[in-house]
């Protein structure tokens, strides 16, 4: 009965080890069998049951060559570039856009070399084959990795399919970090157990159910008796550049790793540049940068959109404004002085959800105990001022479509900082004003991350990202998943 514990045991050890290469082998198969598809499809599709040829070198040597033949080719170098690109590595798979760019880009250079080549040997392709075949095989491949990326999120909620880490540092860096990555399961980094030299081992961090080991000096004994296979220095307070040294000789090569993480946070990708010199991994953080080319481009975008959007759902305004005027006495519109870019004020523009006294009656209701909402921002799921139509119109964020005649007259974005009210800036400590950097938006990084269920210092957190980070791709990111977080209406209330 033990030997088969035991046994177990190994195994499930085996299988936690080697999930990388699981995983890898996974997306291996998908892949084939996706471009098998696409690119066997498309010649039957294209040129029949009649297998055409097709020649090479017309000025010269002639050689015939069958589309068949061409078809092997392409599956079995479309598959290899994959893996050659490294769009299978487990440093780029869970989470991000880098699994997807790597895909789309190696795809991209496959069939520029396959150009090429036809170039150079005369070689008289179909057209139609090809342009056809790359951009299904492309969005196949995509569409199988987004499948398994929401296997894979599953897996990684239940502490599988995941790095097992343990975390070196102080235990004010090594909790932030243990933190951090508690938010951020998908990412695949199961912190396991903490070796800190300034708290009791066999105690918990703070907060966590992650016991402490020991310290800095018994960092690959609990790699050993947790099955880890990942190191995290989270700062090197206590670890002198030979100890370092030291320890990343002592993992075993290809199985265990070193990461060191920076006592940075909330930073883009792109601003984040790392340049070995002199021996010494130097990590470039570029500032935060709000004019230029890219702010005339989110204008345009702002304009356009908005614009675009105010005439194809003239007729819902109308609904909504008839609606309105007929089931509750008021205006249509509520008006609200709001904080924007750079602290100046304007009047966002509202379709009323509310009785008309409902400001009077919010002193009333502060006091009430509730569970929404947070210290600075007023939310009640089940606010009495609320009239029955404007329940309907908060629950599918109609309320706010208004706001895209602030966006057209410039007070607003369509994606930014969420725009509050005076008394709420009242309270914000100092950093909090750099939120005042970008104008603020209908929807943004708050709105599609938990709306109203999200507590004041995540949603500082959120729009202060927004702000350090802002690009046109994720304004469109943000814009896609606000789509689905409206019709989820998760938080809307």
């Amino acid at each position: 009965m033990l030997a088969e514990e035991d046994r177990r045991t190994a195994s499930q050890a085996a299988a936690r080890r080697d999930w990388r290469s699981i995983y890898s082998s996974r997306l291996r198969m998908t892949d084939l069998l996706v471009i098998l598809v696409a690119v066997f499809g498309t010649q039957l599709a294209w040129f029949g049951i009649l297998d055409r040829g097709l020649s090479i070198w017309h000025s010269g040597p002639t050689s015939m060559i069958s589309y068949t033949e061409v078809s092997v080719i392409l599956v079995l170098a479309w598959s290899g570039i994959l893996g050659v690109y490294g769009s299978r590595g487990d440093r780029i798979i869970g989470t991000g856009s880098a699994e997807y760019k790597v895909v789309t880009d190696a795809s991209l250079r496959l069939f520029g070399m396959f150009a090429i080549i036809a170039f150079l040997f005369q070689v008289d392709f179909s057209r139609g084959y090809f342009i056809m075949a790359f951009p299904l095989g492309t969005v196949g491949i995509l569409v199988s990795r987004w499948l398994w990326r929401k296997w894979l999120n599953g897996r990684r909620l239940r502490g599988e399919f995941a790095a097992r880490v343990v975390l070196v540092g102080s235990d004010t860096s090594v909790l932030h970090t243990a933190r951090e990555l508690a938010r951020h399961p998908y990412a695949g980094y199961l912190v396991v157990a903490a070796c800190v030299s300034n708290v009791t081992a066999g105690d918990q961090l703070p907060g966590t159910d992650i016991l402490v080991f020991g310290g800095v000096d018994d960092v690959l004994e609990a790699m050993k008796v947790f099955d880890a296979d990942t190191v995290v220095i989270t700062n090197s307070d206590n670890l002198p550049p030979d100890k370092v040294r030291a320890l990343s000789w002592s993992l075993e090569p290809g199985r265990q790793h070193l990461v060191v993480a920076p006592s940075l946070t909330d930073i883009g990708g792109p601003r984040i540049h790392t340049r070995p010199v002199a021996g010494l991994p130097l990590i470039h953080v570029e500032t935060a940068r709000y004019e230029g080319y890219k702010r005339y481009q989110k204008r345009l975008l702002d304009v356009l959109s908005a614009g675009a959007l105010l005439l194809i759902l003239s007729p819902v305004f109308f609904c909504v404004a008839l609606v309105i005027r007929l089931t509750s006495p008021g205006d249509i519109f509520f008006r609200q002085e709001r904080v924007g870019l750079n602290g100046s004020t304007f009047s966002m523009l509202k379709f009323r959800s509310m009785v008309t006294d409902a400001e009077a009656k919010l002193k009333a209701l502060q006091d009430e105990n509730r569970t929404e909402g947070n210290s600075i921002l007023f939310k009640m799921k089940d606010d009495p001022r609320i009239t029955p139509i404007g329940k309907v119109l908060r629950r599918f964020s109609l309320d706010e479509l208004p706001q895209l005649l602030n966006v057209v007259r410039g007070d607003m974005s369509l994606v930014g900082p969420r725009p509050p009210l005076q008394r709420e800036v009242d309270l914000y400590e100092s950093h909090v004003h750099r939120r005042f950097l970008m104008k603020p938006g209908i929807t943004g990084l708050w709105q599609v991350s938990g709306r109203s269920n999200l507590s004041w210092e995540d949603s500082v957190r959120l729009d202060l990202y927004y702000v350090e980070n802002w690009s046109m791709l994720t304004d469109l990111q943000i814009l896609f998943k606000t789509a689905r977080a409206v019709l989820g209406s998760e938080g809307a209330y």
